[in-house]
């Protein structure tokens, strides 16, 4: 982690804070950093969020219609 956060110009600690969600909407150029460094494109950065998106919802619909 330490080797990725300073690959990609971000603290350790910001980085621990974004990967645990206590930073619920990090800078896009810090994401596009993270990503160019793990060798991740945006675009599959994005349909992840989605698809974790698409679980949240559906696990809240569930919980409301049991």
């Amino acid at each position: 982690m330490l080797e990725t956060a300073l690959d990609a110009g971000v603290s350790p600690e910001t980085l621990r804070k974004i990967e645990s969600g206590r930073v619920a909407t990090p800078a896009f150029p810090t994401i596009a950093a993270i990503a160019d460094v793990l060798g991740l494109s945006l675009d599959e950065v994005w349909s992840e969020i989605s698809r974790a998106g698409d679980r949240r919802r559906s696990r809240a619909v569930t919980a409301d219609h049991p």
